[in-house]
């Protein structure tokens, strides 16, 4: 296999290969066997990936700073086989709204393991909180302590959520701790709100939250970000986010997992107190490499350029579209490797419903099943029904062994909220 080669399969997770027949194999399953049973498009998830991935963070942080906690940020991924995974490798689960909190339980993790987010949660969510006994809610505005004071029952425990003002270099749509930022409270609101929880009766304030964004590919806003809000006194737990990005495209770097929380614990480190605890908040680096999208060629039309349309685009992969710039790979799944560049599209209404951008496919022929790396994150949670397209199945394979834990729509499903009119 040739250099080329070895670094689109290393976009892969972390089982796969090539059978005898050069078809993609992840997980024991062919994808092809997968596709076959499943339907297409269809998310491919490698169980040991995911839980590897999930080691590999709890183990390097718990290593540079003992104590310290990784929780999933199930934006990312929420699936309850993917809330009981992480679970189960002792992460901490953070949710942002009230479907992702019953999901979360309906898996079955513990709620004093739950952090609750949100920028504008309702008082029903508050309320399903309290019931369920959230371990941790993170304060997102001054007007949310009085409600939250109001609904409390006994002593709840919270952070507080500070804009560190700090430019994150990502897409300004998934930038979230820059000046302007509809989250959290300003650093020169914070002293009030600081003092303001203290004084409550019913509110425990634990520490301070930040989040910069998604997709970050530069590590010096983390301590930028980390030195603006010890300004602010000395807490037991600094939540310090997450959004590390990932490396969507053979010929695109992203930092590795090492060099990211080496650079979170130094800064920690030198401007945080020795006696507190960490806490970060992955999903994208988390989950992302853990998943292949598996389509079928639809159409090929010949030509500068030519245009390989598949039987998903937008309506399964929505950040291809609007957040990662059409930054996606691709392989053919009997024919990996090589071939010349070609433009990788969906089958939506929009011009922009385009999955990758000169990727080379060796061949490629309708009828084709095409392989999409890197679609752990933001896919299954974006689905949607554009064009009266339904969501696909989400299948995890380990060991050869390939079982549904989503199943796929069908169009009863489609249909199964519209009412007779008129």
């Amino acid at each position: 296999m040739g250099s080329d080669a070895e670094q689109l399969l290393a976009l892969f997770p972390d089982t796969t290969g090539l059978a005898e027949d050069g078809s993609l194999v992840v997980g024991g399953c062919r994808l092809g066997d997968v596709a076959e049973e499943f339907g297409t498009p269809v998310y491919v998830v490698d169980e040991e990936s995911l839980r590897n991935q999930a080691l590999r963070y709890c183990r390097g942080l718990e290593s540079r700073r003992a104590g310290s906690k990784v929780a999933f940020a199930s934006k990312a991924f929420p699936c309850r086989a993917v809330y009981l995974l992480m679970a189960q490798q002792g992460l901490l689960v953070d949710v942002a709204g009230g479907g992702e909190l019953r999901m979360a339980l309906a898996a079955g993790v513990d709620p004093a393991s739950i952090v609750l987010h949100g920028n504008a949660k309702t008082d029903a969510e508050l309320a399903s909180a309290f019931d369920a006994g959230v371990g941790t809610i993170v304060i997102d505005g001054i007007d949310e302590i009085e409600r939250l004071e109001r609904r409390a029952r006994g002593t709840q425990t919270v952070l507080l959520r500070v804009r560190p003002g700090v430019d994150p270099r990502t897409h300004a749509g998934i930038a979230t701790g820059q000046r302007g930022s509809k989250f959290g409270v300003s650093l020169e609101e914070a002293p009030a709100a600081i003092e303001r929880i203290r004084a409550s009766r019913s509110l425990h304030l634990e520490g301070l939250h930040m989040h910069l964004g998604s997709q970050m590919l530069h590590l010096e806003p983390y301590a930028e970000a980390i030195e603006a809000i010890s300004a602010l006194g000395a807490f037991d737990v600094y939540d310090l986010g997450g959004g590390l990005g990932v490396q969507y495209r053979r010929d695109e770097p992203a930092p590795d997992l090492d060099h990211y929380l080496d650079a979170v614990t130094l800064a920690a480190r030198r401007c945080l107190p020795d006696r507190a605890r960490i806490v970060l908040e992955p999903g994208r680096s988390l989950v992302a490499r853990s998943t292949v999208t598996v389509y079928r060629i639809v159409s090929v039309k010949r030509g500068d350029p030519t245009f390989v349309a598949v039987d998903g685009g937008i309506a399964d992969n929505f950040e291809a579209s609007v957040y990662m710039g059409h930054r996606f790979d691709a392989a053919l799944v009997g024919r990996f490797g090589g071939g010349d560049p070609v433009e990788l599209v969906g089958r939506h209404c929009e011009s922009g419903d385009r999955l990758a951008s000169q990727v080379p496919l060796r061949d490629p022929r309708p009828g084709d099943l095409v392989a999409v790396p890197m679609t752990g994150a933001y896919t299954h949670t974006l689905v949607n029904h554009y064009n009266g397209a339904l969501r696909p199945a989400v299948v995890f394979c380990r060991a050869g062994v390939a079982r549904a834990v989503v199943r796929r729509d069908t169009y009863d499903d489609l249909l199964a909220r519209e009412l007779p009119w008129p």
